[in-house]
């Protein structure tokens, strides 16, 4: 997959949609949380705070200008390891900049890049429905893997992130992007997929689904899943299982079978705080276990 996405292809999938600096729909990340995942639970949201860390939106260079992202770390030391953490369908908004933070307090250099740049600001939709229709449909898969590739580059050329030492992690889109990349890139340690769709019809802009890199993984991918989802069976996820297992894969899938969809995001209805601290832990010791850590 690393080679289906590169050169002249990955040129002309991108110049489809990329647009140039002056161009670039997001020039700086979104504030608070998106319309769309509103209103959110106060009773149930987790802020971590920045004491002892750096953390802020920083720019990453790409090949047609910049694209804003959120980057925190520990104040001190490095360079750290690199968790590449990637965006649910309503962009980088403040759960995602929390996770990140989550990130930094266990001693990494977390990053997500705000991978909707080009295509629009999701933040100010308030139906998740036209933010797939407008903006989420027109991305493409080669742009994000250039993308995170990107990141990747800058956090080793900041001196900030160890390049030897890279994990990624992705919630619901992001979950299934996890899996891609993990395909994609041949240095990654290892991945932790969030309830991220594993199989689907596919397009020019996103020609294959998890299942179908299943044997072309380079590192080992965690996929965390629940057993209530409602928009990916059953039957998908025993299907990827069957794909890994004839692969020869040590990727592994846990399921929470009371857990719906989203059942990290702490911020919405269908958070469910055991299983999301019970996933977290082992979120955390499958990067240490594979080496991000």
């Amino acid at each position: 997959m690393h080679d289906q996405w590169s050169g002249p292809e990955l040129d002309s999938l991108i110049g489809k949609t990329a647009l140039t600096r002056r161009e670039m729909m997001m020039t700086a990340l979104a504030v608070g949380f998106a319309a769309a995942a509103l209103p959110v639970r106060a009773d149930t949201v987790i802020t971590t705070g920045t004491g002892g860390l750096t953390a802020g939106e920083v720019k990453i260079p790409v090949a047609d200008g910049e694209i804003p992202a959120y980057r925190a770390m520990p104040a001190t030391g490095g360079p750290f390891p690199v968790v590449l953490v990637v965006q649910e369908i309503f962009g980088v908004h403040e759960h995602i900049k929390d996770v990140c933070r989550r990130f930094a307090q266990e001693g990494y250099c977390a990053i997500a890049p705000e991978l909707y740049a080009r295509q629009g600001d999701v933040s100010k939709f308030t139906d998740h429905r036209e933010i797939f229709a407008q903006v989420v449909s027109k991305v493409p898969d080669a742009q994000v893997m250039a993308d995170l590739d990107a990141t990747v580059a800058w956090a080793t050329k900041s001196g900030s992130g160890d390049a030897a030492r890279v994990g990624v992690t992705g919630f619901c889109w992001g979950g299934r992007i996890t899996w891609l990349y993990a395909a994609h890139n041949p240095t990654l340690k290892a991945g932790v997929a969030w309830y991220g769709r594993l199989t689907g019809q596919p397009n020019e802009l996103q020609p294959q689904h998890a299942v179908d890199v299943a044997a072309d993984l380079k590192a080992p991918v965690l996929g965390l899943y629940g057993g209530k989802d409602q928009g990916i069976p059953p039957e998908d996820v025993e299907r990827m299982r069957a794909a890994l297992a004839a692969a020869k894969q040590p990727s592994e899938i846990v399921v929470f079978p009371a857990a719906p969809h989203g059942f990290n995001a702490d911020y919405r209805p269908s958070y469910r705080a055991a299983d999301a601290q019970e996933a977290w832990r082992q979120c955390l010791a499958w990067f240490r276990r594979h080496g991000v850590g």
